[in-house]
């Protein structure tokens, strides 16, 4: 990448500013220079009656006299100046008589030029001022255009910012072979002009945010070794109309000036949105730049060396002009990492990193379903905080798992106690969902569970899935509304129908909705057969909400009664569980109340032996306990319930 060019004409920015300071500092010392003469007049200047008297009192010592102006001091020290009446000719004899010292003194001739300087000074400042505006207004909006409307904001980023390549973009394999065709062009052109090929004018980078567009964008001119611009599309937009489209225009004709080169527009939806919605000056200002980035990407041909890369994880609401061939007519989809991925994105962000010998990627990839790229970043930055706040040289395996909790579960809230009663209705509540887990064969496998509030939560079991899911079945669906009710069945069976508590709100609310969505979207309701009774009514990403189509009564009384029995159904299996194995429900209750976090081998090993082998500090971690302070959660507010119930990353 080349450096940034110094525009022509800008001229060396340190000489303007000196230039600007002197031109001030020259104007403050004219102004009080006339306004300290004038004082200086004003404070000394007596009448010339008071002049003579001073005289014949012979309180006057010496004065000098000049056709305009008498002036001299007085015998106490006192400078004075007076104007003399015309034709008095006794001065002279009255001043000897009294035996004041005088001479004369010269006619001063005025200074024509300080003269016109000082009355013009208020018009050369009102002057300077509009000159350096219309300076800036021309200079545009880049780093010193603090008026330039009409410039590009867009920044040439060189070597300098740190050459990114396709070896610092991990789990994106299938984008960035779709991308690398673009990268062949910018390095050899005629390879594809001189068969008459075509490369794509512009990429439309789509995906979830954090998943990587900005930095496929930023490998992709790092691997051609071209000028590479960004801008977001918010740039763009004023509130002046026509401000964007010229940004637009100016854009790109620095981009022609740098060719070949990439010009990437982040956030393009904030730009390119529908035409024709909404009132008021902002959407007239913002359909113009969109037509005007329109002509310019027809304006250009495509063998020019100028390709345009945009990113948004919106495309749904982006114009179908913009989309269309000859345009941004490559999209390509920026998905979030498989575990494969994840584990690639791992140890990109783990070089960064000093590992201790215990830490395994794939454990770590397997344990975050669902993550970006930008969450694994995140994951390997809190792992590395944790290490450095315990004095660690090396980051280890269990920094990685707090981490990993601390970002998918939230942060341990050691200050809040718990009195015995509630730590043992959540031991028994978490115990519930954990034994119901091991015993639905079409349940994800239990990682972990404790009773210690995280978050919301006052505790959560966590199950992770053996490898990522892409679907899911009828009966893991089944299976999972079963774990769900396990913390509210247990609260029924070990303290009654009258000690049930709000513990189990989130649970409740999961398994509604999975049982509705069972019902309405994904015909597994015998009663009401394969069809859509809820339409969504959401954007790109699952943003929105859902509505239900238009029905009949007995359709909706059919709907929540078939959710309903999916919802008792589950309870019933649950129950049936539970009953079945209170002893073994007791005794992982016992176990969390005495250890507080439990893994997952830890689980099964107490199920199936009756026995936990676990020494004081296994495999080097601390066991928790108790701790005190807070304040006593009141009867009734437990926000959050157990929380893990439900399968992560779906």
């Amino acid at each position: 990448m080349s450096d940034d060019p110094q525009p022509p004409g800008n001229g060396n920015p340190w000489v303007k500013s000196l230039m600007v300071w002197g031109g001030i500092f020259l104007a403050m010392l004219l102004v009080v220079s006339m306004f300290g003469a004038n004082r200086a007049a004003s404070l000394s200047q007596i009448p010339y009656s008071d002049f003579r008297a001073k005289v014949i009192e012979g309180s006057v010592r010496e004065v000098q006299v000049s056709p305009d102006r008498i002036s001299g001091s007085l015998k106490n020290d006192t400078q004075f100046t007076t104007i003399p009446v015309p034709n008095d000719n006794n001065l002279t004899e009255l001043l000897q008589k009294n035996g004041v010292k005088f001479s004369g003194a010269a006619v001063e001739e005025p200074n024509l030029l300080l003269y016109i300087l000082v009355q013009s000074l208020p018009f050369l400042l009102i002057l300077g001022v509009a000159f350096f505006a219309l300076r800036h207004m021309q200079k545009g909006g880049g780093a010193g255009g603090a008026m330039g409307f009409g410039k590009s904001k867009a920044k040439l980023l060189t070597e300098r910012q740190g050459r990114v390549t396709f070896d610092d973009v991990a789990g994106i394999d299938e984008a960035r072979e779709e991308l690398e065709e673009i990268v062949e062009f910018l390095r050899d052109p005629s390879r594809f002009s001189k068969l008459g090929g075509q490369i794509p004018k512009g990429a439309l980078l789509v995906g979830s945010p954090g998943t990587g567009k900005t930095l496929l964008a930023r490998a992709i001119a790092g691997e051609a070794g071209v000028p590479f611009f960004t801008i977001s599309g918010s740039d763009f937009v004023e509130m002046f109309v026509g401000v964007g489209a010229s940004r637009v225009r100016d854009m790109f004709e620095q981009a022609k000036k740098n060719a070949p080169c990439i010009v990437f527009i982040d956030e393009i939806d904030a730009v390119g949105r529908h035409r024709g919605h909404g009132l008021g000056n902002s959407n007239d200002e913002r359909e113009q730049t969109l037509n005007q980035l329109l002509v310019e990407m027809d304006g250009f041909e495509a063998n020019e060396g100028i390709i345009i890369i945009a990113a948004t994880n919106r495309p749904d609401v982006l114009d179908p002009a913009l989309l269309r061939p000859g345009r941004f007519d490559r999209q390509v989809v920026v998905p979030i990492p498989d575990v494969d991925g994840r584990e690639k994105i791992l140890a990109v962000h783990m070089k960064k990193v000093p590992l201790a010998p215990d830490v395994n990627p794939r454990v770590i990839a397997r344990g975050t379903p669902g993550f970006s790229g930008a969450d694994l970043a995140n994951l390997v930055n809190e792992a590395a905080l944790l290490a450095a706040r315990r004095n660690k040289r090396l980051v280890a395996m269990q920094e990685f798992e707090d981490a990993k909790d601390k970002v998918m579960m939230g942060a341990e809230r050691r200050s809040m106690v718990m009195t015995e009663d509630e730590k043992k209705m959540t031991a028994y509540h978490e115990a519930g969902h954990a034994i119901v887990s091991v015993n639905e064969a079409a349940s994800d496998p239990i990682h972990k569970a404790t009773i210690i509030p995280r978050g919301r939560a006052l505790g959560m079991v966590m199950r992770l899935p053996e490898r990522d899911s892409y679907s899911y079945h009828r009966d893991k669906m089944h299976a999972n509304l079963s774990v769900a009710m396990g913390g509210r069945v247990a609260e029924e069976i070990i303290f009654g129908h009258d000690k049930v508590s709000s513990g189990a709100s989130s649970d409740i609310h999961y398994a509604t909705d999975l049982a509705r969505n069972m019902v309405t979207k994904w015909g597994m309701s015998d009663k009401l057969g394969p069809l859509q009774y809820e339409q969504s009514q959401e954007g790109y990403l699952g943003m929105g909400g859902t509505a239900r189509v238009m029905m009949s009564d007995e359709t909706s009384k059919l709907i929540d009664s078939e959710i309903r029995g999916l919802v008792d159904d589950a309870h019933d299996r649950a129950t049936g569980i539970l009953k079945a194995q209170e002893d073994k429900l007791h005794l992982l209750a016992n176990a969390l109340l005495e250890y507080e976090t439990l893994t997952g081998e830890e689980i099964r090993q107490l199920l199936a032996d009756g026995k936990l082998d676990r020494p004081e500090e296994p495999r080097g971690r601390t066991v928790v306990r108790p701790v005190s302070g807070g304040a006593v959660p009141k009867a009734g507010k437990r926000v959050g319930g157990s929380g893990g119930a439900a399968p992560q990353g779906v």
